[in-house]
């Protein structure tokens, strides 16, 4: 592959510390690299250096001749004055721009919603966000660099610049540098890993789900020093490993040796004690939404929502931006009342928040994080140990010296692990937690995962983060059109649901049957009852063939994960019968999801 822009010797020096010393890499046409690393070790001033923006104090950095570099900066440079339409084509006449199908799509794909002339300082900052990137993205560049693309961008907008950017750079054209926390999003659309620690740049071919297992080995030869890291990504290889079959059964990594290194690891949680702790501490009732309706003005948020809460219960919340999740949360809170019907709290029930605003910290921000800790006087479990305040904020990333710090000097992830300690320590036995994945770095979210795993309460989780949110949660529910919505197909079955709704003309959608949660719809009228009853024997028969490919499926990842790996044909032909199994199960399943919206 020709090379396009790299670094000889590179070293940058803060007046505090060194941030990279005789750094030295190089990226080719058709790299599609993702950077990790914690905050604060040099991700963002990496692609200062590489795309020019940053002066190296010494070495130097090298650019084939005519390469063009476009760059999506953490803040954008956005005239406040200037129009969105002016702010994405600038001076471009309309016949031009609009008879390119390349920004068409970037245009439908971010800003469809946004007034063309909208003034750029009315917008909202997630708005602002998805302006700056359209107008990176419909440049012609030979290197994209991208720092944090997908901060602001829901579901849906994460799902389309990962498919956007996964088909404008291929093999043999151009390059792509992202920095990003979201996992889902680098194992989507990065093909190499370049981990950014103590003043190196350590690549790794792959994805995120490689990555962990090669950081895992790595970790492995060196276990006297990584022990903690070690046992941290074990898990999260564990984790990757028995997760979604769509996951597990791509050949991002060698599946023997992952299996060795997690032989010895417990699944994530046990779902069964966690349960029955959440029942004793719970009792049998939680939050019930009765028929709940929030009108605000004319607009009408919420409608008819009815979902009963369960004991341990792990739910993931999805939705748009301003489809009415926060709405949804202030009324399993308490602190919001509904227009109509009703929300009946357990007598047992306390709910503990993490919000956006860190309103619990408002008040302590001239406090020193030991001072805060010191009211505390009780322990939390993690793993059947009792842990103190301090051991838990050291396993959540804190060091020693950050116990002096004031709560007001703190970085914006420290914040949110430091939120986070406070609400566990409160102990509630309902846990909210409103995007909790903002500021923090892959390691970090990893800590916050797996303190999560063994908290036995209700947990309640809102987050464009697909990746913890599969890894925190057992379900998810969708809010969708006022509605609350089932999704026993998780993330995959939202965004149908949303291309679906987007597709529909208003008039029909208008008189579809209205969602409820559980994923039923209201019957059609004029539904016999001989075909009723032809449904619902359909449904049992696709219930019954979906737990034989179950079996299935899990035959032929044993066989694979036994098959000798030097036999190419062999492993090509396991996995083509995998794929045929999977596709059958999906087709299935969207089947078995249309028969019960007739039959309930």
């Amino acid at each position: 592959m020709a090379h396009l822009l790299g670094g000889e010797a590179l070293r940058l020096e803060h007046p505090t510390r060194v941030v990279f010393d005789s750094l030295t890499l190089g990226v080719d046409e058709g790299d599609r690299i993702g950077i990790v690393g914690r905050n604060g070790d040099g991700k963002s001033s990496l692609l200062g250096l590489l795309s020019g923006r940053i002066t190296p104090d010494a070495g130097r950095v090298t650019r084939r001749g005519g390469v063009r570099v476009g760059v999506l900066d953490q803040t954008d440079d956005l005239d406040a004055r200037a129009s969105v339409g002016h702010s994405v084509v600038g001076d471009t006449d309309e016949h031009v721009w609009a008879g390119d199908p390349k920004v068409r799509d970037v245009i439908a794909g971010l800003v469809a919603d946004i007034p063309w002339d909208a003034v750029v300082g009315d917008l909202s900052g997630g708005q602002r966000r998805r302006v700056a990137l359209a107008k990176v993205l419909i440049g012609d560049w030979d290197v994209l660099v991208l720092d944090e693309p997908t901060n602001h961008l829901d579901v849906e907008g994460i799902a389309w610049l990962a498919g956007h950017l996964k088909g404008r750079w291929s093999a043999s054209d151009g390059a792509l540098l992202v920095v990003t926390h979201d996992r889902w999003f680098l194992d989507e659309v990065c093909t190499t890993t370049w981990e950014v620690h103590d003043r190196v740049v350590e690549p790794f071919e792959g994805g995120y789900a490689a990555y962990v297992l090669q950081r895992v080995e790595r970790d492995r030869q060196a276990a006297s020093v990584e022990a903690k890291r070690q046992n941290l990504m074990k898990k999260e290889l564990a984790w990757l490993r028995r997760g979604a079959p769509a996951r597990t059964s791509k050949p991002k990594f060698r599946i023997e040796a992952a299996n060795a290194l997690i032989a010895d690891v417990p699944a994530p949680r046990d779902r069964v004690e966690l349960s029955r702790l959440a029942t004793a501490r719970l009792g049998k009732d939680v939050v019930d939404l009765l028929d709940v309706s929030v009108d605000y003005g004319d607009k009408h948020v919420l409608k008819h929502v009815e979902w009963r809460i369960a004991p341990g219960e792990r739910t993931g919340v999805l939705g748009a931006n301003g489809s009415g999740k926060s709405t949804l949360l202030s009324l399993i809170a308490g602190t919001l009342q509904p227009t109509a019907g009703r929300v009946k709290t357990g007598t047992t029930v306390r709910i503990g928040i993490l919000d956006q605003q860190f309103r619990e910290l408002a008040d302590l921000a001239a406090d020193r994080v030991r001072e805060v800790l010191a009211r505390t006087q009780t322990t939390f479990q993690v793993d059947g140990k009792e842990m103190t305040p301090a051991q838990l904020l050291e396993r959540l990333g804190f060091a020693r010296e950050h116990l002096s710090a004031r709560v007001g000097e703190l970085s914006g992830g420290q914040a949110r692990r430091l939120h986070l300690l406070l609400v566990l320590l409160s102990e509630p036995n309902v846990l909210i937690l409103d995007e909790p994945t903002n500021d923090l770095d892959v390691d970090m979210l990893a800590a916050m995962e797996d303190v999560l795993d063994t908290w036995p309460g209700t947990l309640i989780v809102v987050s464009h983060d697909r990746y913890f949110v599969d890894r925190v949660t057992d379900q998810q529910y969708a809010v969708l059109d006022g509605g609350l919505r089932h999704l026993p197909g998780g993330f995959d079955e939202y965004l149908r649901l949303r291309a679906a709704s987007s597709s529909t003309p208003a008039s029909s959608t208008a008189t579809s049957p209205a969602p409820v949660a559980g994923g039923g719809t209201t019957a059609p009228a004029g539904l016999s009852g001989a075909e009723l009853r032809a449904a619902q024997k359909e449904m049992t028969a696709a219930e019954r063939r979906l737990d034989k490919l179950t079996g299935q499926i899990e035959d032929v990842h044993r066989k694979m994960a036994e098959h000798d790996p030097n036999d190419y044909e062999g492993t090509m032909e396991l996995a083509d019968g995998l794929k045929l199994l999977e596709a059958e199960v999906s087709a299935l399943e969207e089947r078995w999801l249309e028969l019960s919206e007739l039959v309930a």
